[in-house]
């Protein structure tokens, strides 16, 4: 594993009561808005919200948890005492929407960018797919260096070793669950483990599955891409394909491609964002260029490409 760099972030490691994220937890937080995209904090703590919900209290915390990191809903704009359903969610899980019964694998590859590729409130997810770069690896060895990582974000604060395991059990169960033993209610099929990006190889060792992803639909590939770009390198016109392939935080790395279909991908972005997005090839010098005067909601555009 390659030595990893702090950010001036403190991290978060908790918040899902350990229950990986699941199918439709995303529309059940979707569907407590009231006018104006408003849903009010009490509405996950009241004593109705476990019959309003139709699961526990702990899986409760956890729906508000996994609706808050994957984009759903925000406190930003929001009033006091209350979050805001952001204009993503509208778009996709309005019962008129994209996709309101969560079933297309966007949307789940949606909320993964959102996990690993920006590590809002999932700052384990970020690290695991962006840090760890050993095919394969074990629960323990990935204990010990997420343990490193959280001291050097805060070497004043102490995390639990055992808040540090559980948040790397619901990671890796998100994407490998279990397949025997406990209740069904317990190992559920998570909406990530759809998307074929970690395997359990033996109790306890892991693999990362790179590959070309046939259900990453190039809209949402493009929507990572703008997003990692706005965010790596603000400003410029051109990325190299080396960025695009391997940075912390890129399609590449998030999204387990390998360097042919990435490729394969970039060489349909002119067609695909009518000429917004180009790939050149020159002397051995591979980038993809932005016109700024055509990405105006570009990636609005790309989302709404993705479900089509």
């Amino acid at each position: 594993m390659k030595k990893i760099t702090s950010e001036n972030a403190p991290g978060q490691f908790s918040g899902h009561e350990t229950f990986p994220l699941r199918q439709m937890w995303l529309k059940k937080a979707y569907d407590q808005a009231k006018s104006g995209g408003i849903i009010l904090k009490s509405t996950f703590t009241d004593d109705n919200a476990i019959a309003e919900f139709g699961v526990g209290k702990n899986m409760v915390s956890a729906i508000r948890h996994w609706a808050l990191a994957c984009n759903v809903m925000t406190e930003e704009g929001a009033p006091p005492g209350a979050y805001r359903v952001t204009e993503a969610a509208d778009v996709i899980l309005n019962d008129g929407g994209l996709d309101p019964y969560s079933e297309n694998p966007t949307t789940a590859w949606y909320a993964h960018w959102w996990l690993a590729g920006k590590g809002h409130r999932s700052t384990t997810w970020k690290w695991l797919f962006n840090n760890v770069t050993t095919p394969m690896f074990s629960r323990e060895e990935l204990e010990a260096a997420l343990a490193e990582f959280a001291r050097g974000l805060d070497s004043k604060r102490k995390i639990a070793p055992a808040t540090l395991s559980r948040d790397i059990d619901t990671c890796l169960r998100g994407y490998a669950p279990r397949s025997a033993g406990g209740s069904p209610e317990e190992y559920a099929e998570p909406m990530l483990g759809e998307l074929g990006l970690i395997a359990e190889e033996r109790k306890g060792h892991f693999a990362f599955r790179r590959g070309p992803k046939p259900t990453l639909h190039d809209g949402m590939f493009v929507y990572a891409l703008l997003d990692f770009w706005d965010s790596a390198a603000p400003g410029l016109s051109s990325l190299a394909f080396e960025q695009i392939a391997f940075n912390e935080g890129s399609p590449g790395r998030v999204f387990k491609l390998d360097e042919d279909s990435i490729a394969e991908r970039l060489l349909g972005l002119e067609h695909l964002t009518r000429g917004a997005l180009t790939w050149t090839d020159t002397a051995g010098l591979k980038q993809v260029h932005r016109d700024n005067a055509k990405t105006k909601n570009l990636s609005e555009r790309m989302i709404e490409r993705a479900y089509a």
